[in-house]
């Protein structure tokens, strides 16, 4: 199944305006006359990477698609304290009427790529350790807090449930065991006719000891192990299978936890432990 971000980004920001808007902006509706035009610009009030521009952009046509949209950066680019992100001129019923969402929107959006950036930097260009992200996201926003993961330099991990095979501890135990999960998932693929990567967790390396006897995965997640341990894991696996650092990761150990040679890092926290991007929309008189 693949998924169309932009028609997803859609669907939900019409959702969003239906939930802020409901039957009218009342305050903007009895306080500007329908006539009058504006133009307002959104300025950084503090240093981080923007995500979100193309989104912000949706926000402002959905509500009214006669307001002019200027771009003065693009995703990715880094801001410093005064910056202009972009500008917007129309009607100034509808520039107020958007001016939350859109905010809400590149705001999280810019928080999350200005983190994975921070992240991406401690790694450093010369590991090979690659940055992932996690389902951890808030529920109907997913599309756009993984396309800001993307933004900052991460990876997704896996968009949902449907695109990747991951066996994790729960399965495991609900299985049966790991040879019992593996088998499962193999017969269950063959007969959907579905060809998906399997990644199965382990949380010692007496799993990890059961999973190179077994085979039949695509990648080991090696589950709240240290740094120590993932060398001495990645040394068993000696690259026949990908491998995968995760739980317990902080700023301060993620260094170390690349040099380890691990293949992958997730980080869940890239997601659901975010402080969003201070941006202010002001009137331009």
């Amino acid at each position: 199944m693949q998924i169309d971000e932009e028609t997803m980004m859609r669907d939900y920001i019409r959702l969003a305006i239906r939930e802020d808007v409901g039957d009218g902006d009342h305050t903007t509706l009895s306080c500007i006359p329908a006539s009058a035009r504006g133009k307002a610009v959104l300025v950084a009030k503090e240093a981080g990477v923007i995500a979100g521009m193309d989104v912000a952009r949706m926000v402002y046509g959905e509500v009214d698609p006669q307001v002019k949209f200027t771009p003065f950066v693009k995703d990715g680019d880094e801001v410093n304290v005064g910056d202009k992100v972009f500008e917007v001129e129309g009607a100034s019923r509808s520039i107020l009427t958007a001016e939350r969402l859109s905010l809400n929107y590149i705001q999280r959006m810019s928080g999350i790529a200005t983190h994975t950036r921070s992240l991406v930097e401690l790694i450093g260009k010369e590991s090979k350790t690659v940055l992932l992200d996690t389902r951890k996201t808030t529920p109907n926003n997913r599309v756009f807090e993984k396309a800001a993961v993307k933004v900052g330099g991460g990876r997704n991990h896996r968009f949902g449930l449907f695109d990747m095979i991951l066996i994790k501890d729960n399965h495991i135990d609900f299985a049966g065991g790991i040879g019992q999960a593996i088998d499962s998932v193999h017969a269950y693929l063959k007969e959907k006719g579905k060809d998906l990567a399997i990644e199965i967790e382990v949380r010692s390396f007496d799993e990890l000891e059961q999973v190179l006897r077994h085979g039949g995965v695509n990648r080991i997640m090696l589950d709240n192990f240290r740094p120590e341990d993932i060398e001495k894991a990645v040394a068993m696996i000696a690259g026949k299978y990908e491998t995968e650092a995760s739980g317990g990761i902080t700023r301060e150990t993620l260094a170390r936890y690349a040099a380890t040679g691990v293949d992958f890092i997730s980080v869940g926290a890239l997601t659901h432990h975010i402080n969003s991007l201070d941006l202010s929309l002001k009137a331009v008189q």
